[in-house]
This record gives structure tokens, C-alpha cells and sequence, in this order.
């Protein structure tokens, strides 16, 4: 399975991403997901840190976990950090499989388990200061559904 993890500062281009896996003529499906800043209420941004090279190896493990329970060709994972506004792109994630089912659940699964288990902390800038956000309860939930199977 080819992989592609990054967590960056820049942007990224879906384009080029699909690009690279299209010419793959074993893949049947590639399913898309792109996260992006909501427009935080009275917010100006969200910053994102994290710890180089753990982080890393978190999404790796993630990917890989979704490798063991799907048939899947290639996973891409661009995660950003820094400080972002309402509208920008904050992560991406690329699932190709044979078939659509396989890479539709390799998808959600991925990004429960990057929003429950990867090393990322969160903080809004608002007119009222800086504050870190706390992880969301329905998230914890989401990822439950996988470990039920």
C-alpha cells in the first residue's frame, strides 16, 4: 500500500493530490475528505501545534490500522498547523480502494481515530483573547463504532 503522510504549514492542492493516485488502474474508489475551519463564532482563527515527528508517528499507526482491517491501495493524510482562518483547508484525507465500500469506511475510521488519537492541540484566537479547545465528547463516540467491530 503506498502512504503519504504530512503535517505542514502550507496548503494543500486536491488536485494534485487525486492526481497522483488516479493513473493507478487497480483503483476503483478514492474517497475524499477536506476539513476546514468553521467560521468560529466571534472567532478570528485556530491554531494548531503539535509535536513534530510524534505526531507523525501517530497518523502513521492510524493509516496503518486502517490498513489492516480494508483492502486499500494508497492513503494520503496532510494535516496542517499553524494559525488558520475561518474557510481554510485543515486536513485532508485520501482513501483508494477496489471497491467504494472499503474506501468509504477506511475514510471515516481514519478520521475519527486522527480526531480522538493524533497529537494535536487546538486554540481559538478570538477579540477576547486566545483560548486551547477542549477535545469533543462526540468525537470519543465516534471512534467507539470501531471498536465495536
Amino acid at each position: 500500500m503506498q502512504a503519504v503522510i504530512r503535517v505542514q504549514q502550507e496548503d494543500f492542492n486536491l488536485a494534485d493530490e487525486y492526481a497522483r493516485l488516479a493513473g493507478d488502474a487497480a483503483i476503483g474508489a478514492i474517497v475524499t475528505f477536506i476539513g476546514r475551519v468553521r467560521d468560529l463564532a466571534a472567532g478570528e482563527a485556530l491554531e494548531l501545534e503539535h509535536y513534530p515527528g510524534m505526531t507523525e508517528k501517530a497518523l502513521t499507526g492510524i493509516v496503518h490500522a486502517a490498513e489492516q482491517r480494508w483492502p486499500l491501495q494508497a492513503v494520503t493524510v496532510i494535516h496542517r498547523v499553524g494559525k488558520l482562518g475561518p474557510a481554510e483547508q485543515i486536513v485532508l484525507v485520501l482513501t483508494a480502494s477496489t471497491h467504494r465500500a472499503a474506501a468509504y469506511e477506511a475514510n471515516a475510521f481514519i478520521m475519527d481515530y486522527l480526531k480522538t488519537e493524533a497529537p494535536f492541540w487546538k486554540r481559538e484566537h478570538t477579540a477576547q483573547g486566545a483560548q486551547w479547545v477542549d477535545a469533543r465528547e462526540t468525537d470519543e463516540i465516534a471512534k467507539l463504532r470501531w471498536e465495536k467491530q
